[in-house]
């Protein structure tokens, strides 16, 4: 059995969300209750907004189009927990994550991978943002707001 490529330290975080007040959330399969928006890293030779459209099919089974998702051109580091590290190379300690979001229609029909996530759910800003695990994904939650047009 072949082993997966080590993950680069750089990653997308896209916000899914109705353009109501609403946040579509899913469930991590590797973590109980471990919510979160659609996460990833970037692939060698892959740009970032290519990051984030493809992390959106892989986690939801949407397809957007480019001009669909919205780049907040902002970014935060944070340490990566010591559970995920040994997916990185060997030292790396903190991945930089990049900002996006789309709105789409509730009634999107979602297709989650199941080895990756098993349950979805929208819910309203302010429960989204205490829902879910990562404190750079409760910021981008609550900054929603701002990126809005």
């Amino acid at each position: 059995m072949s082993q997966k490529p080590l993950k680069q330290p750089i990653s997308v975080l896209v916000v899914l969300h109705d353009g109501n007040g609403n946040i579509l959330l899913i469930k991590r399969a590797d973590y109980q209750n471990f919510w979160q928006s659609v996460t990833g890293s970037i692939e060698p030779d892959e740009q970032l907004i290519e990051t984030a459209i493809r992390e959106v099919y892989e986690e939801t089974g949407i397809l957007l189009p480019d001009t669909q998702i919205i780049d907040w051109n902002e970014s935060s580091q944070y340490e990566i927990y010591q559970h995920w590290r040994h997916r990185y190379p060997e030292g790396v300690t903190h991945n930089t994550e990049h900002v996006f979001s789309a709105k789409i229609s509730r009634n999107s029909p979602i297709k989650l991978n199941p080895k990756e996530h098993t349950a979805y759910d929208w819910m309203p800003v302010k429960e989204a943002a205490d829902k879910v695990f990562s404190p750079s994904n409760k910021m981008a939650i609550l900054n929603l707001h701002k990126h809005l047009f």
